[in-house]
């Protein structure tokens, strides 16, 4: 009695360990594994959103009062006063909690000039293409630390971009000091 519904036995003609890969979507390949002209593209956008970072870490490094901590902490208080009131800006406790920590234990004091050197020096290794998707992974880190603490403005596009140059960082350095 054969129907069409019967089971099929498991397939044999392969070996048992045989390991199958998902292939990358021509897109994905295109834009994250290809040397073609999306390396310019990924120049471009590195070069801009590093000369932004050196513009940043260097007017902090210019500032007295961020490089002595004064600044990151009034940042700080004013993210921290802001919670539990309406449109707040800071929406976690537990981040609050962390900013108050930063501020009991005076941490603005070699946290500024870590943030100021670390926007400079990172937008530097951007430009250059050095450590390309390390630089972007650290920047777009402290981009998401600030947008936590309420800081929107820029700071998505700029994340957006850093997040897009970590992904892409076997081509986003092809045309600088990675290559």
């Amino acid at each position: 009695m054969a129907t069409t519904d019967a089971i099929q036995p498991a397939d044999t003609t392969r070996d048992a360990g045989q390991v199958d890969y998902i292939e990358n979507h021509p897109v994905e390949v295109f834009l994250f594994n290809s040397t073609g002209w999306i390396t310019w593209v990924w120049l471009v956008i590195r070069v801009v959103l590093g000369w932004q970072w050196v513009q940043a870490g260097w007017e902090k490094i210019n500032n007295p009062k961020w490089m002595d901590g004064t600044s990151i902490v009034g940042y700080w208080q004013a993210a921290i006063n802001s919670y539990g009131q309406p449109h707040s800006q800071v929406a976690y406790d537990w981040y609050v909690n962390f900013l108050q920590w930063c501020v009991d234990n005076d941490a603005g004091k070699w946290m500024a000039p870590l943030v100021a050197y670390g926007e400079f020096l990172g937008g530097i290794t951007l430009i250059l293409g050095f450590l390309t998707g390390i630089a972007a992974f650290l920047l777009a880190f402290l981009n998401f630390n600030y947008m936590l603490a309420g800081s929107a403005g820029v700071n998505p596009v700029y994340f957006l971009g850093a997040l897009l140059l970590t992904l892409a960082w076997k081509n986003a350095g092809w045309w600088g000091l990675d290559r």
